[in-house]
């Protein structure tokens, strides 16, 4: 893209994909769309940390941000919880152990933990998740189940036992009556991992691969003929190897894949203009 024209309005909106530890890139976009904390606004797609070099920056620097950036949880920034508060093993792939040893581990994560899993701006009717939502929930419902997994995080109690069995792949489907930790877990990957559901409306976890290769019965989860939120404009992150394409006009990814050697994407919710910078 070319040089960018001045900014014609007072105050913008840009909503950011998956930064996963980017520092460098992060701080190039944002020079690139000339933020200034004290008229824009940022949001984040969630996948703040972890594969990249630099995840502790970009945490200290999105918390120093305050009000005027907001952050939704994903998959990764999950696994720093659970790794920090002793439920998961550090990976070879993982880089984390900056924040886990950094003075200010603590302070980052407690800010951490009370970020949303979820998102809706009435006023730019729109709704920001991670992921994405399993086609028998409609807005209502995908709010009122991520509002129940932010409150099971933020008490001590129910939160050692969700992150004690975060990780599995089971139930696969909703249904209203589930309870407890599968409860939990089914909003979990749902809100954070999904990415595609069969026909009968089961999310699938283990085939990530195209959309042009995925198995018969398995479809994009925005794609799902009965999805009940089809009428809802929601912007999600996670999906890095769509690099933003998703055939659906209210379905918006901005995982442009910055890690894996794509780019860094920035969406003005005014204007519904992408900017993007090359991560190298």
């Amino acid at each position: 893209m070319g040089k960018r024209k001045a900014k014609s309005y007072n105050m913008a909106t840009y909503v950011i994909g998956d930064i996963q530890g980017c520092f460098k890139a992060l701080q190039q976009l944002l020079q690139k769309i000339r933020f200034s904390p004290h008229h824009d606004r940022l949001w984040f797609a969630g996948d703040l940390v972890n594969r990249g070099p630099d995840s502790l920056a970009v945490l200290r620097f999105i918390k120093s941000l305050g009000n005027a950036a907001l952050s939704i949880l994903g998959n990764h920034d999950l696994t720093l919880l659970a790794m920090y508060y002793g439920y998961a093993e550090h990976k070879k792939t993982d880089t984390l152990r900056d924040i886990l040893e950094a003075e200010d581990c603590e302070t980052l994560c407690e800010w951490l933990l009370h970020c949303p899993l979820l998102h809706h701006d009435p006023h730019h009717q729109v709704t920001l998740v991670h992921a994405g939502f399993p086609p028998q929930w409609d807005l209502t419902t995908a709010q009122s189940c991520a509002h129940e997994l932010s409150t099971a995080l933020e008490d001590k109690q129910t939160r050692t036992s969700f992150l004690s069995e975060m990780y599995g792949d089971e139930p696969k489907q909703w249904n209203p009556s589930l309870s407890g930790q599968a409860r939990l877990r089914f909003i979990c990957n749902s809100l954070t991992r999904i990415r595609y559901v069969t026909t009968e409306g089961c999310i699938d976890l283990h085939y990530k691969g195209t959309i042009e290769e995925a198995p018969a019965g398995l479809i994009p989860w925005f794609e799902h003929p009965h999805r009940k939120t089809q009428d809802e404009k929601i912007i999600f992150g996670h999906w890095a190897s769509l690099m933003g394409k998703t055939r659906q006009p209210n379905a918006i990814g901005i995982d442009t894949g910055c890690y894996w050697g794509g780019c860094l994407t920035a969406y003005c919710l005014e204007t519904g203009e992408r900017i993007t910078v090359n991560c190298t």
